[in-house]
């Protein structure tokens, strides 16, 4: 792409809006991410056993600092879920 083109430019002085979308998603999975551990009362750690991913990496994840895959979404969902009916009995 060439530097001084008219959509560099713009994309220089207003953004991209399609990253900020995706930014903007990103941290309100986390946020609901953060509020189901809760409700079942797990923690960060506790999620890393669960979905057997390193702590750090979960970390990242709920800080909204890496993004979420629908693979991953779909581990963690079940994971809990597995978790909430176990203590639920």
């Amino acid at each position: 792409m060439v530097e001084n083109d008219f959509v560099s430019i713009w994309l220089e002085e207003n953004g991209n809006p399609a990253i900020e979308e995706l930014t903007r998603i990103n941290i309100e999975v986390a946020t609901k991410a953060r509020q189901a551990l809760a409700e079942q009362g797990l923690g960060e750690k506790d999620l890393a056993v669960l979905v057997d991913i390193h702590p750090e990496e979960i970390t990242r994840w709920l800080n909204g600092r890496h993004p979420f895959s629908i693979k991953v979404l779909e581990l963690i969902s079940t994971k809990i879920g597995a978790y909430s009916n176990l203590t639920s009995k």
